[in-house]
């Protein structure tokens, strides 16, 4: 059974050390990632699975397959566990419809983002919603004051809709910004910082972790695996992808993240280590995750089975000092990718 960990010291809600990502559930064929996406049939063995392991986190957004992932995530944990036995998180900001205000982090959208989303979940109130980047960084849409976000973020938990507020990649400046905003106005602040990172980019390092760490607020990292790059499902390069996804449309937006020189050379040293370890490569990413500080609970996301029975028994795993110096040693800078607009 996984352990749990408090999710950060502004809050009292215990966690297991991973969350469930589900960007990969919903309606074949529908969204962005419609082409790797399991249905419910699908989806319930790994559901069950991550339950019988003692994994209760879950991780949603709205945009996930244009809302069909939380319909078949919240049918799926309505089906499988009592509420107050499950924690779950969702996400608001990105354009839902080619309407001029859907989407965004106008006080109109999170409201009626919000609302959308407990409805397609069948649910009366989320443990955390995450706001899915910074207010002035989602495409499209307007850049509004960060007071009107905030206020309104603070009613969504006031009405009881949302337990507690988390956040998603932005420069360690503008998260500084948002809480001391809403410190200052005594409304609700952020207990979580939803960012990316792993062995391959680990830009977040110079600033946002170490701000995180001295503020209390719990890292939960996106793509601990580098979306297949750490677990070898690229081979070594970006045109040996050998799985759906590796190979789909999705495979563009992988080029974009991952353009370091040294990608793959760092992901050949995980495998060698794997093998001498007698385990995965995604087990040692996830090992080394585990490993840094504030690393609260990772989004690991799974198409079967055995991938998140593996990835639980990776919390087991302990590094030594040696192996993560091994692991660290050949990384080298990167384009912070908030810059270039592409994260």
């Amino acid at each position: 059974m996984l352990e749990t960990r408090t999710l950060g010291e502004k809050t009292g809600l215990r966690v297991p050390r991973l969350c469930l990502g589900t960007m990969n559930f919903g309606e074949p064929g529908r969204g962005h990632q419609g082409d790797w996406t399991l249905g419910i049939n699908d989806a319930r063995p790994i559901f069950e699975a991550a339950i019988e392991a003692g994994l209760f986190y879950f991780d949603t957004a709205d945009i996930y397959g244009v809302g069909a992932c939380e319909e078949v995530v919240g049918q799926l944990l309505r089906d499988l566990l009592p509420r107050d036995e499950y924690v779950i998180n969702t996400k608001v900001a990105m354009p839902m419809g080619r309407g001029a205000n859907q989407g965004g982090l106008s006080r109109k959208h999170i409201v009626e983002g919000v609302d959308n989303s407990l409805r397609r979940l069948g649910l009366d109130y989320v443990d955390q919603l995450i706001i899915h980047r910074h207010p002035h960084g989602i495409r499209g849409a307007s850049e509004g004051p960060i007071e009107e976000t905030l206020e309104a973020l603070n009613d969504i938990v006031k009405a009881g809709k949302a337990l507690h507020i988390g956040a998603s990649s932005m420069f360690a400046w503008q998260f500084a910004e948002l809480q001391h905003t809403a410190q200052l106005n005594g409304w609700t602040q952020f207990i979580s910082m939803q960012n990316h990172y792993n062995l391959i980019y680990r830009e977040e390092e110079r600033e946002m972790n170490p701000y995180c760490l001295s503020t209390g607020v719990a890292l939960q990292p996106w793509s601990p695996l580098a979306r297949g790059i750490l677990a070898g499902a690229y081979k070594g390069s970006m045109e040996g992808g050998t799985t759906n996804r590796s190979k789909g449309q999705d495979r563009a937006r992988t080029e974009s993240l991952y353009r370091g020189e040294m990608d793959f050379a760092i992901a050949d040293r995980v495998v060698t280590l794997a093998e001498e370890r007698d385990c995965s490569p995604a087990q040692i990413a996830i090992a080394w995750l585990l490993s840094k500080p504030g690393v609260i609970s990772p989004v690991v996301g799974v198409s079967r089975v055995e991938q998140l029975t593996q990835l639980v028994e990776a919390c087991s795993i302990e590094l030594s000092t040696e192996e993560i110096s091994r692991l660290e040693e050949l990384y080298r800078p990167v384009d912070n990718l908030l810059s270039i607009g592409t994260s």
